[in-house]
């Protein structure tokens, strides 16, 4: 027999695969520590640090959103301060990054520009907010709805009355079933305005939602 045959039927000790595979078990365990101290650095320090330096540009840009002659100004900056659309390029993954998003949806939306408030909006994030996370939505109904894809508006337009305070949900659920008529789903627009009458009773959306009704039920087949 020879040498070879010797050293291919002699039997594996037991805990060699860890004695030969020592090196390497120990790199991966040390990547792995590296990995989280990264992570932890990345959560802590990093994105900290970022959100710190983003909210202390974003007052300026702010100052601007509520004036109409002043929308360019808000979008691109001036003076040395950047506009929304920089500081939600350029610190993402920040708050105030995701809030430029929703301050850009607007703007967009206001200047006409409909599938670039449709791009912003897209790239909000819902934080929990009973105010901006429905707005964010209603707005992106606004804009499906402006460039006349009534499909979307009302899916839209849907989950904003669904996640809106009373003050704001018969905003959307008159819009919803605006649009449910122009998609000839009458059902639905009567659905829409019945809530507005039966949850919202006091809403101003209220006081003349008895006309939508009878209109939208003259068309149900």
């Amino acid at each position: 027999m020879s040498t070879t045959d010797n050293q291919t039927t002699q039997p594996i000790k037991k805990g060699s695969f860890l004695q030969e595979n020592n090196k390497s078990l120990l790199f991966i365990a040390g990547a792995v520590v590296l990995l989280i101290g990264v992570y932890f650095w990345y959560q802590n320090v990093y994105l900290k640090g970022r959100a710190e330096e983003a909210a202390s540009k974003m007052f300026k840009a702010e100052s601007y959103v509520g004036v109409d002659s002043l929308y360019n100004k808000a979008v691109k900056g001036e003076g040395g301060y950047p506009g929304l659309a920089q500081i939600a390029e350029e610190y993402d993954n920040t708050k105030s990054a995701n809030l430029a998003n929703l301050y850009l949806g607007g703007i967009y939306l206001r200047k006409g520009e409909y599938k670039q408030a449709i791009d912003a909006l897209g790239k909000y994030s819902a934080t929990g907010s009973p105010v901006a996370d429905p707005l964010a939505l209603g707005l992106l109904g606004d804009a499906y709805s402006e460039l006349k894809d009534y499909k979307q508006a009302a899916t839209y337009y849907k989950k904003a009355s669904d996640k809106a305070s009373k003050f704001t949900s018969p905003m959307f659920l008159k819009k919803l079933g605006l649009v449910n008529e122009n998609l000839k789903d009458f059902n639905g627009a009567v659905d829409a305005y019945t809530k507005i009458k039966t949850q919202y009773p006091e809403s101003p959306e209220a006081q003349l939602v008895d006309a939508y009704i009878a209109r939208a039920q003259e068309q149900v087949k």
